[in-house]
């Protein structure tokens, strides 16, 4: 397999990897994948809100559009294999500096501003409830009390609060960044052989969840003093890592024959993603746990509806200039539109809430609405500030 660097300038999707070029078949896999993490969350309103997830039909919809969206995640870990393994900075220092500084300054004051903004609105007179609107995991809890904000910003060393659900994936992203040069020691030399032996071992790790759920909640050596198991060196988003780096040259299939197998697969791992978390929501005792566990990212059936999506995304070609000037666009805007859309959401669900559309088409409607205004926000940033908007922008 091709170790070749591969670059973030401009190109033509056609161009082969291995060449110094901007790959921009990624640009499209970028995309794709950042309006299904929007997507996911602008379900939360569906199942997590105490009046309309007790409403069927949007339970529904949540399952359905849940479980269609779920390879969101381990595609931007595949991407960050690929585009990073085998790690080529010199030293330690040179890479966290260059790969977490980048998120961490963002990452640190949004997750301020998120935290602090139920003060805010105390400050500004408005009624309490007005968090719930934005933020649908705290409803029922809500409180513009300082001493909770700066309770929440005290624990963001520790872990992200319910007002800034999604910045879990930060702290996971920290994780790989400090695992990668470790990781990529070995993934450098070793063969393609190898590879797929580790991928085989980790992919035996993903039924962990059921079997845990299902069989027994300690399994293969883990107990109340213990908590790593025999799998737990080759389980987790480690897998993502090392399948975007071993799928980056793509395949020789034709487009018929790819189309086909990727059917197959998204088929066969959304049947038992949505299958799972609809019976789980139609069970009024189900837990969250219950609730999340065939959303689990890190399960089989979400890593071959990923590689689907993955394989297919590879065979699109791009050729017009301003097509690929736009995927590049949203390419380089793509951390401060993450960073930046969970605001959007309670607001975006309350806007669309005054057109009476059809449920089924409010989650595409609020995912391009969400897009489009954390795009566009973060390109004012940069268009206001800068290089140097990128020390809270990313």
């Amino acid at each position: 397999m091709c170790k070749t660097k591969i670059s973030s300038a401009t190109f033509p999707v056609s161009n082969p990897i291995g060449k110094q070029t901007h790959i921009v078949w990624l640009d499209v896999v970028r995309t794709v994948a950042m309006l299904m993490v929007i997507g996911v969350h602008c379900i939360d309103p569906f199942y997590i809100s105490p009046t309309l997830g007790a409403i069927p039909e949007y339970k529904f919809w949540a399952s359905v559009y849940g479980s269609l969206f779920r390879p969101s995640v381990p595609i931007f870990v595949m991407m960050t294999g690929l585009l990073l393994l085998p790690v080529r900075e010199q030293s330690l220092g040179v890479f966290y500096k260059k790969r977490i500084f980048r998120v961490l300054f963002p990452f640190l004051i949004w997750s301020v501003l998120y935290n602090m903004f139920p003060w805010f609105t105390g400050v500004l007179g408005l009624p309490k409830e007005i968090i719930g609107d934005f933020f649908c995991y705290v409803q029922g809890n809500e409180s513009q009390a300082l001493s909770d904000a700066l309770k929440d910003v005290a624990m963001i060393p520790f872990n992200f609060s319910f007002k800034e659900n999604h910045m879990w994936y930060i702290y996971l992203l920290i994780g790989l960044y400090l695992y990668m040069p470790f990781f990529s020691a070995w993934v450098e030399k070793a063969k393609r052989s190898t590879e797929q032996v580790f991928l085989g071992i980790w992919f035996i790790s993903l039924f962990l969840p059921y079997m845990s759920a299902y069989i027994s909640h300690y399994l293969y050596g883990e107990a109340t003093w213990n908590q790593f198991g025999l799998f737990y060196y080759f389980a987790g988003f480690n897998g993502y890592l090392l399948l975007g780096h071993y799928l980056k040259q793509g395949n020789d299939w034709s487009i018929g024959k790819t189309l086909a197998i990727c059917m197959m697969l998204f088929a066969v791992g959304y049947a038992i993603t949505y299958s799972g978390f609809s019976a789980a929501a139609a069970n009024p005792t189900a837990t969250e746990t219950d609730m999340e566990l065939f959303f689990t990212f890190c399960s089989p059936n979400v890593a071959i509806m990923t590689i689907a999506v993955f394989l297919l995304l590879q065979k699109v070609r791009v050729h017009h200039p301003a097509v690929i000037r736009l995927l590049a666009n949203v390419t380089k805007y793509g951390f401060g539109i993450y960073i930046v859309h969970y605001f959007w959401v309670g607001p975006a669900f309350l806007l669309i809430g005054l057109f009476d559309l059809p449920i089924p088409l409010q989650v595409p409607i609020m995912a391009i609405l969400i897009f489009l205004v954390s795009w566009g926000f973060t390109w004012l940033m940069y268009r206001l500030f800068g290089q140097k908007a990128k020390w809270f922008m990313g």
